[in-house]
């Protein structure tokens, strides 16, 4: 019985060790290594001029893109160099096998092979990931707005654990979050939400959220202690910069400003320090009250603004995939994209990729990487099948 488990073992891992060396090979969407080779010698090549820091900020970026290159350029050599190991530990292992040689040597020979192949696949997984971010805005920031829908203060609640929930996902990934506008409810939870995630891919990973999320459970607002169904929305932005991302002109702009309010309507600030921006062109009308400062408040509605536009014109580039942000949808039963179910049953699962995690304290405690990267490959898949897929 042993002896048929190695043999299926060995099978396996030979199985693998082709799989993992063909796509290292021709996995040229992944390590198309010539090319890496030739961008390297170019950058150094002006890299050495002697006007090449003229321009610092420019500079800076080739500088960062020569580091990521020759990173890409070891971890391939890297993969090489443990597919050449997992290779001869397959055949050692075949050979101690064969020949009648004890029986422990030939299981450290097979467990080593098993290590290495689960390194292996590790190392390729975190690559395959690193080339599904080909969105132009991927490695932004990224504006998330949050907004209840159907469900009353059930769902301003329900609006405030997603707050929470991406809040703490950016805590675990070494991201900072800044809240641009929040508007509390008036008993409990929240009205609406704005805020920025800052870091490495954030719009990436986050665009997988834009959507509305529905949650079931046993509401605690309710005496009756009866199941409720609500819903949130939440829209999902790159953070742009104007003149590098956006053209701005400010005759298009009109600005008011506003006494800010909070919960219950009661004023928070006796100065009218909050700030609406309308862009007349397009009808975008964006807000800010959270700041005391009028300044402020204007800074972050600007960027809001800035990220919408980006988003808009992102839209009319890309109608034939739904465009980026996808149909408008009523925030109610039947548009969702994921489902949070605390009865009768634990449950959240994503609509779209079928991703369904059973431990919902986890989710809610920000463990939602899963979710994010499942929805990566499946808009990798879904742009390939458009015949859209950016290659570069």
């Amino acid at each position: 019985m042993q002896e048929k488990e190695d043999d299926l073992c060995i099978l396996n891992l030979l199985g693998n060790w082709h799989s993992k060396k063909n796509a290292l090979k021709n996995g040229v969407t992944l390590f198309d290594l010539e090319e890496m080779e030739r961008k390297i010698r170019t950058i150094e090549e002006e890299a050495g001029k002697h006007d090449f820091w003229d321009n610092p900020e420019e500079a800076q970026k080739k500088m960062q893109e020569l580091g990521k290159l020759k990173d890409r350029t070891a971890l391939f050599e890297k993969l090489n160099g443990l597919l050449e190991e997992w290779e001869i530990l397959l055949q050692l292992y075949e050979e101690a096998d064969s020949s009648g040689e004890s029986k422990e040597e030939a299981d450290g020979l097979l467990d080593e092979a098993e290590r290495i192949s689960v390194k292996v696949a590790s190392l390729l997984d975190g690559e395959e990931l690193r080339f599904l971010f080909n969105g132009c805005y991927d490695d932004h920031n990224a504006i998330l707005a949050l907004h209840p829908g159907a469900g009353g203060l059930e769902a301003q609640d329900w609006t405030e654990m997603l707050l929470r929930m991406y809040t703490r996902w950016a805590e675990k990934k070494g991201y900072t979050i800044e809240v641009l506008d929040l508007l509390p409810g008036e008993e409990a939870g929240i009205k609406s939400v704005t805020f920025l995630v800052q870091g490495e891919k954030a719009y990436g990973y986050l665009q997988a959220e834009r959507g509305v999320h529905r949650l079931v459970r046993i509401s605690p607002f309710d005496a009756g202690g009866r199941r409720h169904t609500s819903f949130a929305s939440v829209d999902v932005l790159p953070e742009v910069r104007e003149g590098v991302d956006v053209e701005l002109n400010p005759e298009d702009l009109r600005i008011d400003t506003f006494r800010s309010r909070g919960a219950g309507g009661q004023h928070v600030n006796t100065t009218d320090s909050a700030v609406r921006i309308t862009h007349v062109p397009t009808g975008i009308v964006v807000q800010c009250q959270n700041e005391r400062s009028q300044h402020s408040n204007k800074e972050k509605a600007m960027r809001i603004l800035l990220a919408k536009l980006a988003d808009l014109a992102q839209e009319k580039q890309k109608e034939e995939l739904e465009s980026i942000r996808g149909e408008q949808k009523e925030i109610a039963w039947g548009s969702q994209i994921r489902s949070y179910v605390f009865h009768p049953y634990s449950l959240v699962k994503d609509h779209r990729t079928g991703v369904e995690v059973g431990d919902i304290q986890a989710v809610m405690d920000g463990e939602i990487e899963e979710f994010l990267e499942a929805y990566l490959r499946f808009n990798a898949r879904r742009k390939e099948n458009a015949g859209l897929l950016n290659k570069g």
